[in-house]
């Protein structure tokens, strides 16, 4: 088996940590009051109860992809009610003074999340 590691971030509410996450095309593998776990293809993320103020989050996760612009395109078009699209913040993909492509974004509980175009080569 390969191995893996996954992210940890804190979720103030698994229902609305799932709900934004499954706009996005995550889905539930495992969940119980204590940890949740949500998958999207290779991409895994792992969330433990944690009550957070968003605005002093220091959390964050990288999402690798050799397709930044598609990836970019679904979660712009992912379908968030209100609220969710109200608090969003979701960049453009730009590219970093080193060369690196990439765009952010937050979750509910204000974890970073950074996408990054894994076919960059320094």
């Amino acid at each position: 088996m390969p191995e893996i590691a996954t992210p940890n971030l804190p979720s103030a509410d698994f229902d609305r940590t799932e709900a934004f996450y499954g706009a996005l095309g995550f889905k539930r593998s495992y969940r119980d009051k204590g940890w949740m776990i949500l998958k999207r293809d290779a991409l895994i993320v792992e969330f433990f109860p944690m009550g957070i103020d968003p605005k002093e989050s220091w959390f964050s996760v990288c999402f690798r992809t050799t397709e930044l612009d598609a990836m970019h395109s679904e979660f712009s078009a992912a379908p968030f009610d209100d609220a969710q699209r109200a608090g969003l913040r979701l960049s453009e993909i730009r590219t970093e003074p080193h060369g690196i492509r990439l765009f952010y974004m937050t979750d509910p509980d204000s974890s970073l999340i950074r996408c990054i175009d894994e076919s960059y080569q320094p």
